[in-house]
């Protein structure tokens, strides 16, 4: 199917036809739902068939363009892809995507479970160039608004940044994340935030003080510094951050379960305090911790320097950026070690920021007909947010759930079956004539205002 086939403009529905649901988004979440949806469609009579589109600000598809650094593997294992865990005999699996590619049995003898982050992505646009799906690239939501019904919101209308409209009796929001910026930093073509990095460092000047610095303690910053390391031979990298030294993550076998599906009825069934204790006890899974591996090469690379007396890589640990300066030519950085509290200020081509992310906030998403639209009331097993009475129609949550459903919540490692449940429960709230179910308390997805 053509690009053109698949991108409809959303004036083409009339003005009082009423999709299924809308997708904002359209990264690997939504990209998952999507492919769902149309082996669903492929298997059920046309009157159960799920309508769907979905929005998508870039003006094509990619995943983290910015951070596909030459060499950079995933941490997470190809079967974790977009359809395996759901549906191992999809024609979309990692699997697939190899043998469409003829590197199937040049992966198997590769003998890995983590290929690199060039051929995922790879995959993921493989994907999305394949799946019959209703895609508006180059697009942004402004806001969606309830559609009040005599006191009841059966449906939404998704207001797009040009002015037009779009309505569905579900909004399944993978608006991703936004990137987090230190108080003190104000981003500039010399400093600027990892996710980023490769389209940043591209642009930047050519470098004239032969100095880098990077900020933060996460497999993001360790990659960079490796990164600018290899490719700026001449240049010195100082790897800034609060911690002594890099910690490694922990991906033990048992450590690994709490990425597990079934992890997510384990959490979302317990009680807030403890699933807050067992998040915070294995941060160290996800959160500020680097692959053993590439500690290991930082660390020999940082000894044979010393050996050999020509110090370029600098570990500058227990240590923050007090200030910056911004210049033409240079951008000044003064950091502060808590260890001996000197200040020491370096004059660098430029300072990435490998800070970690937060979810995209749904109040900046939600108009002013629908006011109470926030995670704190609560998100059911299914992703679906519990809106409160009077609000029928469903909004369900790709991201932005980890107090609720745990670490997978940001990451790949469950979107196949996150992207199943989604759409069993839509399907679940729809009667046999496409209107919207009224659910008894025994249903599995009956909301706990039902119950």
């Amino acid at each position: 199917m053509t690009e053109s086939q698949r991108t409809t403009s959303a004036n083409s529905l009339g003005s009082d036809e009423t999709l299924d649901l809308i997708g904002i988004g359209f990264g690997p979440s939504n990209l998952a739902l999507a492919i769902a949806i149309e082996e669903h469609n492929a298997e059920c009579t046309p009157a159960d068939r799920i309508r769907a589109r979905f929005f998508e600000k870039q003006a094509e598809f990619g995943w983290h363009q910015g951070m596909v650094l030459d060499g950079a593997t995933m941490q997470i294992a190809f079967p974790k892809d977009l359809v395996t865990f759901r549906n191992p005999r999809s024609g979309y699996t990692f699997f697939s995507y190899l043998h469409e590619r003829g590197r199937l049995v040049d992966f198997v003898n590769h003998q890995t479970f983590f290929p690199t982050r060039v051929e995922f992505q790879d995959y993921l646009q493989w994907a999305a160039a394949k799946v019959d799906a209703d895609v508006e690239y180059g697009t942004t939501v402004a806001a969606v608004e309830g559609i009040d019904d005599e006191g009841v919101v059966e449906r939404f209308e998704v207001v797009l940044s040009d002015g037009s409209t779009v309505r569905a009796r579900n909004v399944v929001v993978g608006a991703g994340l936004r990137e987090r910026l230190p108080e003190w930093a104000t981003p500039s073509p010399r400093c600027f935030h990892n996710h980023q990095f490769l389209f940043r460092i591209a642009e930047m000047p050519e470098p004239v003080h032969q100095r880098f610095a990077v900020v933060g303690a996460g497999q993001s910053a360790a990659e960079v510094v490796q990164y600018l390391h290899d490719k700026y031979p001449q240049a010195e990298v100082h790897s800034v951050f609060s911690r002594f030294g890099f910690s490694p993550a922990d991906d033990s076998p048992y450590a690994n379960r709490i990425f597990d599906p079934g992890t997510v009825d384990e959490l979302h069934a317990a009680p807030a305090d403890e699933r807050a204790r067992l998040l915070e006890l294995h941060r160290s899974t996800n959160y500020s911790c680097v692959d053993i591996e590439l500690i290991n090469e930082l660390y020999a690379t940082e000894y044979q320097e010393r050996v050999r007396g020509e110090r370029r890589l600098f570990m500058r640990r227990a240590s923050e950026v007090s200030t910056l300066r911004d210049s033409e030519n240079g951008i000044e950085v003064s950091v502060y070690s808590a260890l001996d509290g000197l200040t020491d200020t370096l004059m660098c081509d430029a300072l990435v920021l490998a800070t970690g992310f937060v979810p995209t906030p749904l109040e900046s998403l939600f108009g002013d007909s629908l006011p109470e639209m926030h995670i704190d009331r609560g998100v059911g097993r299914d992703y679906r947010l519990e809106a409160g009475p009077g609000i029928r129609g469903g909004v369900y949550l790709q991201g932005g759930t980890e107090k609720t459903h745990g670490l997978t919540a940001s990451l790949l490692s469950n979107v196949a079956v996150r992207a199943g449940e989604i759409l069993d429960s839509i399907l679940a709230h729809r009667d046999i004539s496409g209107s919207l179910a009224r659910l008894t308390a025994d249903n599995p997805y009956a909301t706990s205002e039902v119950r």
